[in-house]
């Protein structure tokens, strides 16, 4: 019985010779892959009877024959309408809003207050989200103090209030009928929940400008899942730019500073946990791509996807015992509370900054305000935390940084270059 533990908890050091970390040594239940496996088990004992309740229904025809008051829950559930978008192009973004006498100063007002209000959002998330993964709360001169050690709980947290404003804003507000099976948001809620503890608990074993990178280099997989799942075709400068991604995070993981700090340096479990977010998050958003294939807006989506991440979390949480355990380390530490709390603040109020901003200014802009939001977070976190980053290094965030610009820059000329085609010529393929 206790080889499996033993096996579980020397699997890193064998695999890269790394050393686990003080606060990970106190249990081998502490483990990542073995939380991994113990949420993933929770995850399943709620998906394995929706998917055979969703069979039965099927195989009955239930559409057909169902009756009762259960009916209309059921057919939302199961079958929606099924009534689809005829038109794929940009479904995912509601029509841009474009200004019709609307002076220039509004315009610029507009835009600082969406620059301003993602850059806050972001960056207050990530300053928290390391400071929450990385120390100790209760330090005293006696006390070291405790860590916060469940990934887990602070997604159910970011999910629960991200699911209050969308459904807020539904009922407030006009939305296309919606028409798509919800059953079918659970497959990027799971994605979306495994992407979000692979990201926080990546914190434990690598730098938080380690992190960012990772999340810029994100293109690459992006492009495999997207040639996976919905068969698009790329042009060659998005290649160019996807192996010049790869080329600067390769340069910054590849430099050493001398005498770095044990919570800087970057071990074997992390960069496993870093390409596990890549995997899954890439899967979450071309899935969402495929979504929106039928007719609903992004706040609808935001929605549905959070209605799943709340169940799947907070049952995985029930059922390991975790939720009353971290509500009790919240009650125990008020300055935790206060952190998690501005956590799933700063989350839900980032999702409607985005889609305000790429309805106003379009995914261009967007794209280039989060991208300087990535610079500037790793130097707000080597300022704040002490990360030293090498000359080498260096050169590697300015080498992904310049990529991610110039892809901006080509996707946008690539777009004016489309609008300008004659009716009766062959369109540019659409990337």
């Amino acid at each position: 019985r206790f080889c499996l533990p033993l096996m579980l908890a020397s699997l890193p050091t064998m695999a890269a010779g790394e050393e686990i970390p003080a606060a990970l040594q106190e249990s081998w239940g502490d483990f990542w892959l073995f939380r991994f496996f113990i949420n993933a088990a929770g995850y399943a004992s709620i998906v394995v009877p929706g998917f055979l309740l969703i069979q039965y229904f099927k195989r009955r025809n239930y559409l057909e024959t169902g009756r009762g008051i259960c009916f209309p829950v059921i057919k939302s559930c199961v079958f929606g309408s099924e009534v689809k978008s005829l038109h794929q192009e940009d479904g995912s973004l509601p029509p841009r809003a474009e200004p019709t006498e609307s002076s220039t100063a509004r315009q610029v007002f507009k835009l600082v207050f969406c620059a301003a209000g993602l850059q806050a959002s972001y960056l207050t998330w990530g300053v928290l989200q390391e400071r929450v993964m990385t120390r100790t709360y209760g330090a005293t001169e006696t006390d070291p103090g405790e860590k916060f050690k469940d990934s887990q709980f602070l997604v159910f947290m970011n999910r629960i209030l991200a699911f209050t404003v969308a459904g807020l804003y539904c009922a407030l507000t006009k939305q296309p009928r919606h028409g798509a099976p919800m059953y079918k948001y659970s497959f990027a809620s799971l994605s979306n929940i495994l992407s979000s503890w692979c990201q926080y608990e990546a914190l434990k074993y690598v730098s938080f400008p380690t992190q960012v990178l990772a999340k810029a280099s994100k293109v690459i997989p992006v492009m495999m899942m997207g040639k996976l799942v919905s068969r698009k075709s790329y042009e060659y400068w998005e290649y160019l730019t996807a192996a010049l991604i790869s080329v600067g995070v390769s340069m910054f993981l590849l430099s050493s500073a001398p005498n770095r700090h044990m919570s800087t340096v970057t071990t074997f479990s992390g960069i496993v946990l870093l390409a596990g977010y890549i995997i899954f998050d890439s899967f979450t958003s071309n899935w969402q791509d495929a979504l929106f294939t039928y007719k609903m807006s992004p706040v609808q989506m935001m929605f549905g996807v959070n209605v799943f991440s709340c169940l799947f979390t907070v049952g995985s949480l029930l059922e390991q015992g975790a939720l009353l355990e971290s509500v009790r380390f919240m009650a125990r530490h008020s300055e935790f509370m206060a952190h998690a709390v501005l956590l799933s603040v700063c989350s839900a109020c980032g999702q409607l900054f985005i889609f305000y901003t790429i309805n106003q200014f379009g995914a261009a802009v967007f794209t280039i305000i989060m991208t300087l939001r990535q610079a500037f977070a790793i130097l707000l976190s080597c300022l704040i935390y002490g990360h030293t980053v090498t000359v080498m290094g260096g050169l590697g965030v300015a080498v992904v940084f310049m990529a991610l610009f110039l892809r901006v820059y080509a996707r946008s000329r690539m777009k004016k270059r489309s609008k300008k085609i004659p009716p009766g010529d062959t369109p540019i393929q659409k990337v």
